[in-house]
């Protein structure tokens, strides 16, 4: 218990070269995490729920269905990869505006990001619509699923302008701390998509039965709620939180030196993101080139990996937004501090989701594929051992979720983005390759490089972290 004690206290987490001022006390520190990251974490968790809902009601059309919604993911992720790297720069700059006290400043900045979100959404949704075919093709699609991924990827499509201004928003809002915002938005969003997924995909209460193409337009419906839900609290006239309040009314032409920081910062992440993007994107070729049965098994892996994934980032979430308003003060001790306290409480929650995961892996297997239906056999059984896998990625995911995390709050995104190029974008591929077309290890084999890959993230961001350079970085 003393070790447990002196591991979670905040007196034993800076160095004494670093200490400026008086720190505040454990109870303090993890309070004032908590108070962001649980409804950041409420948030992720329970869109991520119903996104497993969402494959569950799919997977009911069959297993080629499920790859279908699978192999449109990666491209469309890809796709908005450069306005999730844009927002990771909105976030940076807001929080450390926060810290500073300038409201006008993060304003203008939503208001900047909002315009350069909404230009390069025009052009990327026309080019997946026109390409869509073509894009699930060069995605691994096979003659059972290519129609079905098509028209799921297209309408998709349809509604990206929607989900890239949501994202802007939402970032903007977590730079602040008010993610509460953002767990309403998105959650509402998500009830409403399972809503219109059982209306659309099945044909209930008098509506047309649309099997895949249900599952997008449900989806979109539910996209347009959170918009909705987003451009209310950030435009609203009577905010409880005035920090972000802006109008129609204010100037929104583009400011050289706010464009200039947003692409400062967005665009290292903009690197991170791609290459992140492209490796899972090749790495998630390679998977479905075993097969369409390999392919489901993968998928119904990877709900669970996303799941846990979110406890670790509802903490990121918490953490980008504390360390940067406190680089804003000029308290970098207390950015250490807040960066470790969110890694000590990923590291708690990711042991215990580890042994859940290896107590339970059949019985949640079969939530997604029917165990008695003699097509989900071999899908069955290759899903039950990922999820050992899967176990072991719990503690370095989080860990690294979490650092990765303090170092964008600090603006440090150029590093982050040179760690993603090399474990995600150069030795996943590569080592996956390997292991699947050279070696023969299959499915078991691709995941195994994968864990590789996320324990060499882990290592990189705790070493990044442990030092000092990311303590002068100017936003």
């Amino acid at each position: 218990m003393k070790i447990l004690r002196r591991f979670f206290s905040v007196k034993h987490m800076v160095r004494q070269e670093y200490v400026i001022g008086e720190l505040i006390d454990s109870r303090e520190a993890y309070r004032n995490l908590v108070n962001i990251a649980i409804p950041s974490i409420i948030e992720m968790i329970f869109v991520a729920l119903i996104g497993s809902v969402d494959i569950v009601m799919v997977g009911r059309l069959g297993f080629e269905a499920i790859a279908a919604v699978g192999l449109a993911t990666q491209p469309r992720l890809i796709m908005l990869s450069i306005f999730m790297a844009l927002n990771i720069g909105v976030t940076a700059i807001v929080a450390r505006r926060k810290g500073e006290n300038r409201p006008d400043a993060a304003r203008l900045a939503v208001r900047n990001a909002l315009v350069i979100v909404l230009g390069l959404t025009a052009i990327i949704t026309a080019l997946a619509i026109v390409y869509s075919r073509q894009i699930m093709l060069i995605a691994g699609a096979q003659a059972d699923t290519i129609d079905m991924s098509a028209s799921y990827f297209r309408i998709m499509s349809y509604f990206m302008p929607v989900s890239t201004i949501t994202m802007c928003i939402n970032a903007a809002q977590r730079g602040v701390g008010n993610t509460r915002v953002t767990m309403i938005a998105n959650v509402t969003a998500n009830v409403v998509n399972v809503f219109f997924d059982y209306l659309l995909i099945y044909g209930n209460w008098g509506f047309p039965k649309l099997g895949v193409e249900g599952d997008a337009w449900a989806s979109g419906i539910g996209l347009c709620v959170g918009l909705g839900i987003s451009f209310f609290a950030l435009f609203r006239k009577n905010s409880g939180n005035s920090f972000l309040r802006i109008s129609f009314k204010d100037d929104w032409r583009l400011d050289k030196k706010t464009v200039q920081s947003i692409f400062k910062i967005g665009g290292n992440s903009v690197l991170e993101q791609i290459a992140q993007r492209v490796g899972v994107f090749i790495y998630a070729i390679i998977i479905a080139n075993l097969g369409t049965a390999a392919f489901a098994a993968h998928q119904v892996g990877m709900q669970f990996l996303i799941f846990s994934f979110n406890f670790g980032n509802g903490l990121s979430v918490a953490s980008v937004s504390l360390v940067g308003q406190m680089l804003g003060k000029k308290r970098p001790d207390l950015a250490i501090i807040y960066g470790k306290c969110s890694q000590r409480l990923a590291l708690f929650i990711s042991a215990a989701l580890a042994v859940l995961i290896v107590c339970f892996r059949s019985p949640l297997v079969s939530i997604f594929l029917v165990r008695s239906d003699p097509a989900n056999v071999l899908s069955f059984g290759m899903a039950v051992n990922l999820m050992l896998i899967v176990a072991l990625f719990q503690p370095p995911q989080t860990s690294a979720v979490v650092y990765a995390g303090c170092l964008r709050g600090a603006g440090d995104n150029l590093y982050v983005a040179i760690v993603a190029v090399i474990c995600v974008a150069v030795i996943r591929p590569i080592f996956s390759t390997l292991a699947v077309y050279v070696f023969g290890l299959g499915l078991m084999g691709a995941w195994g490089v994968s864990l590789f890959d996320i324990c060499l993230r882990f290592i990189f961001m705790y070493h990044r972290f442990s030092g000092s350079k990311w303590h002068k970085k100017m936003v």
